[in-house]
């Protein structure tokens, strides 16, 4: 009888013991599932369209998804920038290239762990009756100051068309866009480099673009994500949170116009429909990459220019100053492949859809080999005479006619007396589209 009791007794106990640990369990999962955010500070250092992602995924809600919550911050200067990540104030910063890179020459540990912007987004405005690049020779050109990312993209083009910068054209300090446009109007200057979206304003005073620098190949790192290698080493999962709420973010910006045009007018402070459309069309849609990688040619191109001016400057190879482990994860897990196959770029019809010329040709959406569907071939007839425009390179323009970008030299060779290069296309250049040679049209 007494075994029976103590029988009965150790199942009780048992039983209680296992009741206290199931809720002990439960009220830690319940502690767990109710954490509150991890509030984290993102600084971003201009009032620009290079900063959308940042505010996409903040507004948006991307952060919040991933357990975070951001407070982005405007802070207008890289070096103050640099300071802040450095002090710990902002765990992560939305800036310039070249203020990351010229920090880590000084010796910090702050790093490149995406690429927003990977070009320069200046067009090179000029005067009516300047239709041609030779047409630049003898002409005067208005930067903001010499050694400035203006100046740069300045000489960087007249190169590439074949022109001595110090030689064949007149190049003059001038200052801000706005003294740039009053010298454009006194004639006092014949061209200048605009960003988007005053590029705007420069047409409205009858000046046209001749060339864009994606045009002309430039890699530059014009602007990414940066933060310090400590923290990389001691949060990983932080900053691997971080990158899946901006490359959900910049899904969202390419594919939802209507509520991305919101937060753009929010940020910008401005409710000028084309100002915004601009923005959208000519940094969202074309310039800001789905796989934010960083552009190791790009960097290369900013450590090149910051030896020559410093040639005391320690040689610093691009790999130095990235950590590309976060963006390679989720490009090579699938992640964010599976965001666009669900989803593909496109504006829906409900939305105000960006004009068909701005929107850029994704290759990468098409498989290898890929035939231009019998739909799309009854809707181009061939050959054509195509007039170039801002963000053209030939093998978008092969993608377009004929479904493939390698085809390319198809165009080339079409065109030997006007297209000797074929990686400096000019806005209005007149180009022939030849039949598809394979396709026998």
């Amino acid at each position: 009888m007494r075994i029976e009791k103590d029988q009965q007794l150790v199942t009780l106990l048992s039983m209680v013991f296992g009741l206290v640990f199931f809720i002990t369990i439960a009220s830690a999962a319940d502690r767990e599932t109710d954490s509150p955010p991890e509030k984290i500070t993102i600084a971003y250092s201009s009032v620009s369209g290079h900063m959308a992602p940042v505010w996409i995924a903040h507004d948006a809600g991307f952060f919040r998804k991933y357990g975070l919550d951001v407070q982005p911050v405007f802070i207008e200067s890289g070096s103050t920038t640099v300071k802040s990540l450095m002090s710990k104030e902002v765990a992560f910063a939305q800036m310039a290239g070249a203020a990351v890179i010229q920090s880590r020459l000084q010796g910090t540990d702050i790093t490149m762990i995406a690429g927003f912007l990977n070009t320069m987004d200046y067009q090179l405005m000029v005067e009516k009756n300047i239709s041609r690049p030779d047409q630049l020779r003898g002409k005067t050109l208005a930067v903001s100051r010499f050694g400035s990312s203006s100046d740069f993209a300045t000489r960087y083009a007249l190169d590439k068309y074949g022109l001595n910068p110090n030689e064949d054209v007149t190049i003059l300090e001038i200052g801000s866009q706005p003294a740039r446009f009053a010298a454009l109007q006194t004639g006092k200057i014949q061209g200048a480099m605009v960003a988007v979206p005053l590029t705007l304003k420069a047409k409205a005073l009858g000046f046209h673009a001749l060339a864009d620098l994606q045009m002309l190949g430039l890699e530059y790192q014009h602007t990414g994500l940066a933060t310090t290698q400590a923290l990389i080493k001691s949060r990983p999962d932080l900053v691997r949170n971080v990158m899946k709420a901006y490359v959900e973010g910049i899904h969202y910006y390419k594919t939802r116009p209507t509520e991305s045009l919101a937060i753009l007018e929010r940020y910008l402070k401005t409710s000028d429909t084309d100002v915004l459309m601009e923005v959208y069309n000519a940094i969202g849609l074309k310039l800001t990459p789905e796989k934010p990688y960083p552009t190791l040619r790009g960097i290369e191109v900013i450590l090149r220019e910051t030896i020559a001016r410093n040639p005391r400057t320690k040689a610093t190879r691009p790999e130095e100053i990235v950590d590309l482990t976060f963006v390679k994860e989720l490009d090579s897990s699938g992640f964010i492949d599976r965001l666009y196959k669900a989803q593909p770029v496109v504006a829906r019809r409900s939305e105000p859809r960006p004009s068909p010329a701005s929107v850029p040709i994704k290759e990468k959406a098409a498989p290898a080999k890929r035939a231009v569907s019998s739909s799309a071939l009854e809707e181009i007839v061939l050959p054509q005479t195509y007039t170039v425009a801002a963000g053209d390179t030939l093998s978008h323009l092969a993608m377009r006619f004929y479904g493939l970008s390698t085809k390319w030299p198809q165009i080339q060779q079409a065109n030997p007396d006007t297209l000797k290069n074929p990686h400096y296309l000019y806005i209005g250049q007149q180009l022939l589209i030849p039949s598809d040679a394979k396709s026998g049209g």
